[in-house]
């Protein structure tokens, strides 16, 4: 059987948000460490692809500057 690895994460959140993830955990009898891997992999699997990999705000400042350049740009198309 091939062997697990894993990495350690050292990470700082909220502490409302740390105590919802404690009282799930304890209700569902699950690890806090279980829910976050979860929560990880369901992000990066799921959330991540149907928002494309740009941040919104970084979209944002491409087009503006697309739009302020359009005629540099057709420019240099030529």
């Amino acid at each position: 059987m091939a062997k697990k690895t894993a990495r350690k994460l050292g990470l700082e959140i909220d502490a409302r948000l740390y105590a919802h993830l404690d009282r799930v955990a304890k209700a569902n009898g699950q690890t806090r460490r279980f829910l976050l891997e979860k929560a990880l992999k369901h992000y990066l699997e799921v959330v991540v692809p149907s928002q494309g990999t740009v941040r919104p705000q970084v979209m944002a400042h491409y087009r503006q500057s697309v739009d302020k350049n359009r005629k540099l740009l057709e420019l240099l198309a030529r």
